[in-house]
């Protein structure tokens, strides 16, 4: 182990001869590294599941595959699968939280009248752990979104019910965002659209934008809650016609102050939302990630370092949009083991912010700017072979979780120890 330890940091040190070699600061892109912090989505754990048991299947569009073992059954066992989780990526990051995931003590509570009280004990969980958490409405597996409409309904009644929703998802938010001392992005993501022909697109969306109105109308304390809302081109069941497009959500982002939320499998399988960023970073202050990886559309597979992802790790960097930028997961995969889903993921993110903290911008820029695309485009290829592996290996050392594919043994060990047992 000593011997393996110490050509680990001869290798660092090389690397960081490479990297300074084109002026590049190793140990200070790891000072930025370490203060970013990642949402970690609970939804993988169990499926998108929750804790209300209504017997309500998903709906709006969203469907989950495979029926891997050790799926979290309760919050505990969740919270659990998180330690594991967390205690395998370097750093110190957040959780996402849906509402459906509200400890009601077996009562049962309806979504309008959710209170901070339902999420205590996750916020004593993540105040043990000294991080944040982000927080989401449920707008899905409810008999009140049975035909996939929520906040466009033309029913007064159902669109009502789904506002005061949002409403009290806020002040849970604040609540969170107040405890933990960090504040809370409260994400709204709704399914409501058509699967076929469609006679009237304007009427749900002057419903959307009353509904959203009426939802934020209510000012709180942006130290504590920050308001996110996030479109979607088309979805299962709503293929022809979605009333949260993203012309929709980034007009009403920009009217009304608000987070905009881009969703990487949520546009046209060509498109990605690395060239969206510093597109609407121009007119809004902060913006939310949901970083995810659709293979064929939107089927939300496990983030690993693929070039999309690099992509929107280097414009997040590039355009030193780090303090403005929120980053969330977004996938959920029962064909593996879900806590292994989150490590993979989590850490292939920040592998994909170190390549680009790694980049020598400085330079880079300047022979852009001096129109030597020539150079630009040498360096490009040149920095793809740098030991980019030892500076990661360095940071996880340091940060006192395993390095490499260590990091499978704890849970394979946890399977067999704790996830098989859950049958």
């Amino acid at each position: 182990m000593a011997e393996s330890s110490k050509q680990m940091e001869q290798a660092f040190s090389w690397a960081q001869e490479r990297y300074a070699a084109v002026g590049v600061d190793v140990d200070a892109a790891l000072r930025v590294l370490s203060r970013v912090p990642i949402s970690l989505h609970c939804w993988q754990g169990d499926d998108v599941g929750g804790f209300e048991k209504s017997g309500e299947e998903l709906g709006g569009g969203l469907a989950v595959t495979g029926n891997y073992l050790g799926k979290a059954r309760t919050a505990d066992e969740l919270r659990a699968d998180l330690d594991l989780a967390l205690s395998l990526i370097p750093g110190t990051h957040r959780l996402n939280l849906h509402a459906c995931y509200a400890e009601t003590g077996g009562r049962r509570v309806e979504r309008n009248e959710l209170q901070p009280a339902h999420f205590q004990r996750w916020i004593d969980w993540a105040k043990a752990k000294k991080m944040g958490m982000d927080f989401n409405p449920t707008y899905f597996a409810h008999p009140k979104a049975a035909d996939g409409l929520t906040l466009t309904h033309q029913d007064e009644g159902i669109r009502r019910f789904w506002v005061e929703h949002g409403i009290a998802c806020r002040k849970i938010g604040a609540a969170i965002g107040q405890a933990l001392g960090a504040p809370c992005v409260t994400n709204v993501w709704i399914p409501d659209g058509m699967k076929d022909v469609t006679v009237d697109r304007k009427s749900p969306r002057e419903r959307l934008k009353r509904s959203l109105d009426e939802m934020f109308a209510e000012p709180l304390d942006p130290a504590h809650n920050l308001d996110a809302i996030e479109a979607k081109l088309f979805g299962i069941g709503s293929e022809t016609y979605v009333a949260g497009s993203h012309e929709f959500y980034l007009g009403y982002a920009v009217q009304n102050g608000k987070l905009l939320c881009l969703d990487a499998g949520h546009f046209h399988p060509t498109e990605t939302i690395a060239d969206k960023i510093s597109a609407v970073l121009l007119y809004l202050d902060e913006i939310l990630l949901h970083v995810s990886r659709g293979i064929r559309w939107d089927s939300d597979h496990v983030v690993i370092l693929s070039d999309d992802l690099r992509a929107i790790a280097q414009e997040v960097v590039r355009g030193g949009y780090l303090p403005r930028v929120h980053i969330g997961l977004d996938y959920f995969d029962a064909s593996i083991n879900r806590v292994a889903a989150w490590v993979i993921g989590t850490r292939a993110m920040l592998q994909a912010l170190l390549g680009a903290l790694l980049e020598p911008i400085d330079r880079l820029r300047q022979l852009e700017q001096s129109g030597d695309y020539t150079a630009r485009l040498a360096t490009f290829e040149e920095i793809k072979t740098l030991p980019q592996g030892a500076v990661w290996d360095h940071y996880c050392a340091t940060a006192g979780v395993p390095v490499g594919l260590a990091w499978l043994d704890g849970v394979r060990k946890y399977e067999t120890d704790v996830l098989a047992r859950r049958r």
